[in-house]
């Protein structure tokens, strides 16, 4: 696939981590077009439109208000629109069962939110350069699991 760019959507409700994503995403190597969402329910409003380009990946915070991240999977799951896109959910610390739980409503990723910047930038470097490997790549999406 010769792709020039990741459209990237990130949805919280926290205005610093927003602002944290849309730099490190402006560092990278990677060219990306970055969409930022402040509940689940825009996200989704947003991408359910027919007009929505839809993204190859969708970072959301566990705890979205409006639909949570665990609704927004059940939603995505249910839209074939949607088979391609890879799914992200990331955290404070959760339970481990909270992370299975993620992981079988349909995220491909699941991401402790580092505390600093430095580790913050290294995690989104890691989790982009691998997903732009699959896109260029055609490696097949569906075995892609990540837990970082």
């Amino acid at each position: 696939m010769n792709k020039e760019f990741l459209n990237v959507i990130v949805a919280d409700n926290d205005e610093n981590t927003l602002i944290f994503f849309k730099n490190i995403l402006k560092e990278l190597k990677v060219s990306i077009k970055v969409q930022c969402f402040s509940n689940g329910n825009s996200l989704m409003e947003y991408l359910n439109n027919d007009d929505a380009v839809v993204p190859e990946i969708v970072f959301m915070r566990y705890t979205l208000p409006g639909k949570d991240s665990m609704e927004c999977l059940d939603e995505m799951g249910l839209n074939l629109k949607f088979s391609n896109m890879v799914k992200a959910v990331f955290s404070d610390p959760i339970p481990e069962i909270e992370i299975e739980d993620i992981f079988v409503k349909g995220a491909n990723i699941y991401m402790r939110k580092p505390e600093s910047f430095e580790t913050f930038k290294k995690v989104l470097t890691d989790i982009i350069t691998i997903n732009w490997q699959y896109y260029t790549s055609g490696l097949n999406k569906e075995n892609f699991i990540l837990k970082v």
